[in-house]
């Protein structure tokens, strides 16, 4: 169990406003979750649409779809951001 982990959280890009392209506008809640439990936050692009994977110590703990995180905001009312920060908890 991991109070400080360093986690790496890999995106794909996404389709917005009809654009595909990486952007981390959905992934702020989640970001902001995660760094106020105390673990270290590294930002990677992968080439896959839509996929968000939380990496700890070579694991995957946790994925969803991107589309499925809430837009912008610090992830408080997000059940998907507790849901990914109790995986990484979990992850050993």
């Amino acid at each position: 169990m991991p109070e400080h982990a360093r986690v790496t959280l890999r995106y794909g890009p996404y389709r917005s406003c009809g654009i595909v392209e990486h952007r981390t506008f959905r992934l702020q809640g989640l970001q902001a979750m995660l760094k106020a439990e105390g673990h270290e936050v590294i930002l990677k692009e992968i080439p896959d649409w839509n996929e968000v994977q939380l990496i700890v110590n070579g694991e995957t703990v946790f994925q969803c779809n991107i589309n499925d995180l809430d837009f912008g905001g610090d992830g408080k009312l997000d059940p998907l951001c507790k849901e990914a920060c109790d995986a990484v908890l979990k992850a050993y």
